[in-house]
């Protein structure tokens, strides 16, 4: 993709991140009368998510016809040309119905079984965050600085596990973070902007436990823009596959792969 393409795609994302931005924050401000639905225990779905995603997926229809979608609520819409995109309609769900500000809208793009640009938008904060491999990372249209080098003096990581994460992998991660590695953590309940706070220098990294492609799909290579990288075999990784990984820096990825040695294959 050209420099011009890019910024051509990027505009057009932004502007249906936007607009679906819009419709959730519809449904966020009725928060009494929104039905919540159960996909598991901790695992919430509403009408928001549902008619966001509707959105989503039709206005990247218009946009890129040729393209295949998937996403978190829908499923998978088979496209031609060898591009997905890969969506979340709200990540963060528990927070959104919770009435919490914590909650992105995820746009990502997968080529070549790789992550190569995303769009997260958190409408409650007005916070627009994208890049990708041709695209420097912006936070609502300005450069995004280079990420700051780890000092475990003052680190901090982001984590989150899936509510079927046992909780003896849950206390590893914990214990390891605390001992072996004597940082902070930090836990939003929103993997996308636990991805945004690295971009944004506030974390250095992320450790999930069972999160899943569309969580991290767009966060991925906008943080890759700016020299990040991550534990996951794409090659071997389907979309539908709950992935438990780290991202940050490669110090960072150095310091934690004892502890996703110890618990990468799930229960």
């Amino acid at each position: 993709m050209t420099e011009d393409a890019a910024r051509a795609t990027q505009a057009r994302i932004e502007a249906i991140a936007r607009g679906a931005g819009e419709i959730a924050l519809r449904h966020f401000r009725s928060l009494a009368s929104l039905p919540v639905e159960q996909k598991g225990h901790l695992d919430l779905v509403t009408e928001a998510d549902r008619a966001v995603e509707d959105y989503l997926t039709a206005s990247l229809q218009r946009a890129f016809p040729e393209d295949g979608i998937f996403g978190e609520e829908r499923g998978e819409i088979a496209g031609s040309s060898g591009r997905i995109w890969v969506i979340d309609p709200i990540d963060g769900t528990f927070n959104f119905v919770r009435g919490g500000q914590n909650w992105a809208i995820s746009i990502g793009l997968f080529e070549n079984r790789t992550p190569i640009y995303g769009t997260l938008f958190a409408p409650v904060r007005d916070l627009m965050l994208s890049g990708g491999l041709d695209v420097p990372a912006q936070r609502n249209g300005k450069p995004v600085p280079p990420l700051p080098a780890l000092d475990l003096s003052q680190g901090a990581t982001g984590i989150g596990w899936h509510p079927s994460v046992s909780t003896s992998d849950r206390v590893e991660l914990i214990r390891f973070v605390s001992d072996a590695l004597g940082i902070n953590v930090r836990f939003c309940g929103s993997s996308a902007l636990s991805l945004v706070d690295i971009a944004l220098g506030e974390t250095d990294g992320y450790l999930a436990l069972g999160d899943s492609t569309w969580d991290v799909m767009a966060g991925l290579p906008i943080l890759a823009s700016l020299g990040a990288s991550h534990t996951i075999d794409w090659q071997r990784t389907g979309l539908d596959a709950k992935l438990r990984f780290a991202c940050g820096s490669e110090r960072f990825l150095a310091k934690v792969r004892p502890l996703l040695d110890k618990i990468a294959v799930p229960a």
